[in-house]
This record gives C-alpha cells, sequence and structure tokens, in this order.
C-alpha cells in the first residue's frame, strides 16, 4: 500500500465573535437594542452617541426670547399655586391621579365614625378584598387572624356588621362573597317601585348560572314570565356592575416602539426605519487620534482593540437595520391588499416566501421578525403578524387564516342577536363566498377570538 499525500479546499462557516454579535443583536427589539448600546457606550470609551441637535438653536440665540418681566411673573404664579395647598401636601403624590380600590375603601372607613376596634376590623376586610371587588376569604377566617392579632375577643358578628358597612361603600357591591350578592346588593339600591325589581333579584339569587349560560328559555320558566317580561328583567341587571373594582383596577399599559413605518405616498406604499428607534453612534474622534500619538504599547493596544469593537458594534448595527427593512419592504410588497382593504384580503404568507425573496435563510427571517412592529395607517402590529397559513377556495385560489378571521368576526358582529349564527351555518356562509372550511375550523377560529357559542351569544334584548 503506497502512501501519499492529497490537497483538498472546502469552505465553511465559522461563528466568530463578530458573527454572534450580530445574530444577536438581529433578535432584540427596540427597547433592549437601546439597552445594549447603552451597555456599550458605558463600557467602550471609543464609542459615543451623536447628539441631536436642539431644533430651537438652528435659529439662533435670539428666535426665543424670554423676558425678565415675564419670567418673573411666571415663577410667582407657580409659587402661589403651590403655596395654596394645606400642610399635608405631599410633594411626591402631587400630579398623580391614579387611586387604587383599596385607597378609595380605605378613605370611606376613614370617613365612617367607627370605633377603633371597628376601624381595624374594616381595614382587615378591605386588605383581604381583590381587585374585583370580592372579599376572598370567610368571615370565620377573618376573625380568627384578628382575634390572633388583637387582645379584643373579636365575634364573628361584628366582623359581619362592618363588612355589611363596607358592602354599602362606593362602588356599590363592593366585600361581595360571589356574582350573586354583589348583583344583589347593587339591585337593593334601587327604588322600590322600579318594575319587575322582585323577578330581578330572584334571578340573580336563584337563577345565577341561567344568566351566565344566558338559557333564557328556562330562566323565564323558572320566573313565570313572558318573553317581554324577561326583557325587562334582562334590562335591569345588564346595567349592573359584576366586577365593582374595574373601575379602579390600574391599567399597565404597554407602549411599543415601532421599527418600521409604513405610509402611502404619490399611491405607492414607502417603507421606512423609525428614526427614533436608530441611535446614531461614533467613534470618539478625540480618542482615536491618541493612536497617532500614543508611543506605549499598553496604551496602543488598548485603544486599537476597543476602535476595533466599537467598529464592529456599528457594523453590526448597520447590517441588521438592512436586514430589518429588506424584511419589511417584502413584506409590504406581498400584502399590499391588506393595507388597502385590511384584514379580509390578507394573502397567504410563510418566512420561506420572504427568505426566498431577499435570499435569506429563513432563521434569518424569522430572528428579525421577532418583536420587530410596524407602524402603519392602520395600526401598529408586529411582523409576524403578516404571517399565516392558507386554505384553497372554490375558485382555485388562497385564503389566509388571518382573512379567514377577519370574515368570522364580521359575520358574528352582523348577526341578529336573537337568532346568532350557528358552526354549521358560518361554514355555509363561508362556502357562499367561496371558501371551503370544515365546521371544526369554523370552532377553533371562534374559540380563538374569544367568541362563545351560538346558544351564549343569543339575546332577547
Amino acid at each position: 500500500m503506497k502512501q501519499g499525500l492529497q490537497f483538498k479546499f472546502s469552505q465553511q462557516l465559522s461563528m466568530t465573535p463578530q458573527l454572534q454579535q450580530a445574530i444577536r443583536l438581529l433578535q432584540l427589539s427596540s427597547f433592549e437594542l437601546q439597552q445594549e448600546i447603552q451597555q456599550a457606550l458605558e463600557e467602550n470609551p471609543l464609542l459615543e452617541q451623536e447628539e441631536q441637535e436642539d431644533p430651537l438653536r438652528e435659529h439662533g440665540d435670539d428666535s426665543v426670547e424670554i423676558g425678565e418681566e415675564w419670567d418673573q411673573n411666571y415663577t410667582a404664579e407657580l409659587l402661589g399655586a403651590v403655596g395654596q395647598h394645606d400642610a399635608d401636601y405631599d410633594a411626591l403624590t402631587f400630579g398623580c391621579g391614579e387611586e387604587t380600590l383599596h385607597d378609595h375603601l380605605r378613605w370611606q372607613l376613614q370617613l365612617s365614625h367607627m370605633t377603633a376596634l371597628d376601624e381595624q376590623i374594616g381595614l382587615a376586610i378591605i386588605d383581604a378584598i381583590d381587585a374585583n371587588g370580592y372579599l376572598q376569604t370567610s368571615i370565620a377566617e377573618l376573625t380568627e387572624a384578628l382575634n390572633a392579632q388583637f387582645p379584643d375577643d373579636i365575634d364573628t358578628s361584628e366582623v359581619a356588621v362592618v363588612l355589611k358597612r363596607i358592602q354599602h361603600f362606593d362602588p356599590i357591591g363592593v366585600g361581595a362573597r360571589d356574582v350573586s350578592e354583589c348583583l344583589l346588593l347593587q339591585l337593593q339600591q334601587l327604588p322600590e317601585a322600579t318594575p319587575y325589581l322582585t323577578a330581578a333579584k330572584k334571578a340573580v339569587v336563584e337563577h345565577v348560572e341561567l344568566l351566565g349560560s344566558r338559557d333564557y328559555r328556562t330562566l323565564s320558566r323558572r320566573l313565570r314570565l313572558n318573553e317581554e317580561a324577561l326583557t325587562e328583567v334582562l334590562t335591569i341587571i345588564q346595567h349592573l356592575q359584576p366586577r365593582p373594582g374595574d373601575g379602579f383596577t390600574a391599567s399597565d399599559d404597554a407602549y411599543v416602539i415601532p421599527d418600521v413605518l409604513v405610509r402611502k405616498q404619490n399611491n405607492r406604499w414607502m417603507v421606512e426605519l423609525n428614526p427614533q428607534s436608530l441611535p446614531k453612534l461614533k467613534v470618539n474622534d478625540s480618542y482615536a487620534a491618541l493612536l497617532k500619538d500614543t508611543r506605549a504599547s499598553d496604551d496602543m493596544s488598548y485603544i486599537r482593540h476597543h476602535l476595533q469593537e466599537a467598529k464592529w458594534f456599528m457594523r453590526s448595527i448597520e447590517s441588521r437595520n438592512d436586514t430589518l427593512l429588506k424584511v419589511a419592504s417584502s413584506i409590504v410588497q406581498r400584502q399590499q391588499a391588506f393595507f388597502e382593504h385590511g384584514e379580509e384580503a390578507m394573502k397567504p404568507m410563510v418566512l420561506a416566501d420572504i427568505a426566498q425573496a431577499i435570499e435569506m435563510h429563513e432563521s434569518t427571517v424569522s430572528r428579525v421578525t421577532s418583536q420587530k412592529y410596524m407602524h402603519t395607517p392602520r395600526g401598529v402590529f408586529e411582523l409576524k403578524y403578516f404571517f399565516s397559513s392558507q386554505l384553497s377556495t372554490d375558485q382555485g385560489g388562497e385564503c389566509s387564516s388571518t382573512a379567514i378571521r377577519a370574515l368570522l368576526k364580521k359575520l358574528v358582529a352582523a348577526e341578529n342577536p336573537k337568532k346568532p349564527l350557528s358552526d354549521n351555518k358560518l361554514t355555509q356562509l363561508m362556502a357562499e363566498q367561496g371558501i371551503q372550511v370544515a365546521r371544526r375550523t369554523i370552532a377553533k377560529y371562534r374559540e380563538a377570538l374569544n367568541i362563545p357559542p351560538s346558544s351564549q351569544r343569543k339575546r332577547l334584548i
């Protein structure tokens, strides 16, 4: 056997630190990217952010003139307004208008002129009320907890009396143990001469399950009312608030910064990156100039290392923005019907379609569409929203699942509340428009849209 040497040329992609950094930045959201940039600015002295010019300074110092007399008057008015507050004014809470349900109940408790013991019982009851306004602890458990905390021998009847007073606080129905009690407390505040009030009380006390399931036929038979009388009873009940604490629930609104802006100009849909989500970075010229003057090897190596890292970081961000713009432009080009006519015109599209159009891998498209948002005249959408599966139509065309959901919502919104459309009827209406879907598919989409079945959508009023 003869030995010999053989040369073989091959190419392979190695995951260099720079490539790993580019891939990681590609999948970051705008908020996460800003945090990453801030961290890079703190760690790399050669990297800095370009300052945005103040538009007022572009016109010179004379563009905005504030007279000394105006300044003094304005300051005096502010000081006078602040001085009008009493000694209990808290500067930390000034301007904070949000009030929780518990704060509102405690405030009413302080104005109720209760004894010290009853006030402590009331505070314990208020702490046991959830955000919806319901008491989550039984009277016996509250009594046991209070007796373990205070030396006084507290009876369950005392706790029940205080609870009854709190249940008449604003909002009416707070502190109820269940929905039936909550609705009954609100009905008890109505005038006794209210028509069908007795029947409404009986409905919420004895037949609240039938109200929840909208089984009006059985409810009419149990209450011995005809359809017209039952309609009056339901009208009274529908004006009640089953969750009295909703008006005080602090809403944690989630705000997103759109990465892409889409607008129509000269009958063409234009796509551009949001400048607010694109901080401009540059290399610090002063530090970079030291490369020419610095002779010490350690200093030279330190500056050269951070200079190279700064260039790699800026190049990775530029690559991320270019890829994001390519993907967004391709999405808008394929979904122009959506921007013109809405969800019902959405075309089926998968990651492979965009990847093929921009000549990139599907994994790259998946990363760039994750947690990225597009601001359009129809609202703000995540880029992944525009991808959906396809279903065939009778004409041989294709229809996206998003369009089917939009059509389903449209049909349900236009139905007769007294005779809601069943899943079979919705399937027939879809077929009339050329879309062949199975009844179980309609049921699946309906449940995904949180649309109850026809038996629960039926209304008498």
